[in-house]
C-alpha cells in the first residue's frame, strides 16, 4: 500500500511541476549557446570560485527548520510602508531616472531608452501559494501600470526576480528581453517571440543605437526547477555616457574589483543588501560587503536594495537599511536611499533622500 501512496504523490508533484510558472529546462536554442560557454561544465553552470549554498551547521535541513519553525521578531513591518505610486506612463521619456519598486525590481529611463529590471508585481514571489507575499503597502503596481519598454533585463530566474504572471502580462509591451544563458527557454514557453530574446554569457554584450548592455559575472546560483541549469549574472547598462551597474544577487567576490577596473567610473551601482544570513554568506553579501563591492566597482553612488518588500530571511526588516545608513558614514561611495516609487534623478548627484524607514514599525 505504501508504494501506491508514493506513486500517487510522485504523480501529483510531477503534475504540479508542469504548470507554466515553472518555465522550462533549457531547450535546443538555449543548449546550443550554453555548450559553448566556459562556465558550463558537466551539465551545470559554475561560479568562478567554489561557492557552497549553505554553510551553517546541519546544512540545508537545519537551516530551513530554523527559518520556518523558529521565531524571528520583526521580519515584517506591522503597518503599511510609505509608498507613493508614481505615474510612470505620464513621465517625460527623455528624463533620465530610476524608480525602485521594492526588493530587486526597477524601472530605468536613460538616454531615451527604458528598461524593467527583474519586475515582480505579483502577490507571491514563490512557487508555493501564499509563501512569499509583499509587505503591507508595497503591492501598489501592476503590469498594467507599466509603459512600453525597450527591454526587460533579468539577472537570474529565481522566483523573486523572474515572475511568470508579471512577464506574461508585460509581453506585448516589451521590445527585447535580455537574460543570462538558459533563461530564454522560460520566455519562449511563455509566448515571447524567439527573435526578441537575447541570451548572454558572462562578458558578452548587446549593442544598440546609443549604448550597450554587458553581461557580467555574479556569485550566486540559478535554475527554476533544477539548480545550476541556467546562468546568473550582473549587468552593466551604458547609455549616453552614463554607466549603471545592476548587481543582481551575489555574494562578495573579486569580480567586483575586476568589473571596476574594466568599466570605472560607474555612476550608480545597484547592489543587494537584504535577505542575508551567515548560513548563506557566499551567495548573499552582508551590508558591509555591499559597500566594499561598491568601492571595488569605483562607483560614485550606490543603492542597496533586495529589501523592504519580501521576507525570505530571518533578520529584522529594517536591519539592512539601518546598517547601510550607518556604514555609509565611513564609505567613500555616496549612499542613496529612495523610498519605494520615489524617482531618482540619474544625472543629479546632489539629490537628497530621507531615511524614510525610521518611523516605520
Amino acid at each position: 500500500m505504501g508504494w501506491v501512496i508514493l506513486v500517487i504523490a510522485a504523480a501529483g508533484v510531477a503534475g504540479y511541476l508542469r504548470q507554466p510558472m515553472f518555465g522550462r529546462l533549457p531547450d535546443k536554442i538555449s543548449l546550443a549557446k550554453m555548450k559553448k560557454s566556459a562556465h558550463w561544465q558537466h551539465g551545470h553552470f559554475r561560479n568562478i570560485h567554489p561557492t557552497p549554498q549553505m554553510t551553517g551547521e546541519g546544512g540545508f535541513f537545519a537551516t530551513m527548520y530554523d527559518f520556518y519553525f523558529k521565531k524571528h521578531p520583526h521580519t515584517k513591518p506591522e503597518q503599511p510602508l510609505p509608498v507613493l505610486k508614481y505615474d510612470i506612463k505620464a513621465e517625460d521619456k527623455n528624463k533620465d531616472l530610476l524608480i525602485w519598486f521594492g526588493h530587486s525590481s526597477y524601472y530605468i529611463q536613460l538616454g531615451g531608452k527604458s528598461f524593467l529590471v527583474d519586475p515582480v508585481f505579483s502577490a507571491n514571489a514563490s512557487p508555493l501559494p501564499h509563501n512569499v507575499v509583499p509587505f503591507l503597502g508595497t503591492d501598489v503596481y501592476t503590469p498594467e501600470d507599466m509603459p512600453k519598454v525597450d527591454g526587460i533585463i533579468i539577472t537570474h530566474d529565481h522566483y523573486d526576480h523572474l515572475d511568470y504572471a508579471t512577464v506574461k502580462k508585460l509581453r506585448d509591451k516589451v521590445k527585447r528581453v535580455v537574460v543570462p544563458l538558459g533563461v530564454g527557454a522560460h520566455f519562449r514557453r511563455w509566448g515571447y517571440r524567439p527573435e526578441i530574446i537575447e541570451e548572454l554569457d558572462w562578458d558578452e554584450e548587446l549593442s544598440f543605437e546609443n549604448g550597450r548592455i554587458v553581461c557580467l559575472p555574479a556569485r550566486h546560483f540559478s535554475g527554476r526547477m533544477l539548480p545550476y541549469r541556467s546562468l546568473w549574472a550582473s549587468f552593466l547598462l551604458e547609455i549616453a555616457g552614463y554607466r549603471l551597474y545592476i548587481g543582481g544577487d551575489s555574494g562578495y567576490d573579486d569580480h567586483y574589483r575586476q568589473i571596476g577596473e574594466r568599466f570605472a567610473p560607474i555612476d550608480l551601482a545597484l547592489l543587494e543588501c537584504g535577505q542575508y544570513d551567515a548560513n548563506w554568506r557566499f551567495i548573499h553579501q552582508q551590508p558591509e560587503e555591499g559597500f566594499k563591492a561598491a568601492e571595488d566597482l569605483r562607483a560614485k553612488r550606490v543603492f542597496l536594495g533586495h529589501n523592504s518588500k519580501f521576507c525570505i530571511c530571518n533578520h529584522p526588516w529594517r536591519e539592512p537599511l539601518d546598517k547601510a545608513a550607518e556604514l555609509a558614514k565611513e564609505s567613500k561611495v555616496k549612499l542613496i536611499t529612495p523610498q519605494i516609487s520615489e524617482a531618482v534623478n540619474l544625472r543629479d548627484e546632489t539629490q537628497q533622500f530621507t531615511r524614510w524607514w525610521k518611523d516605520c514599525i
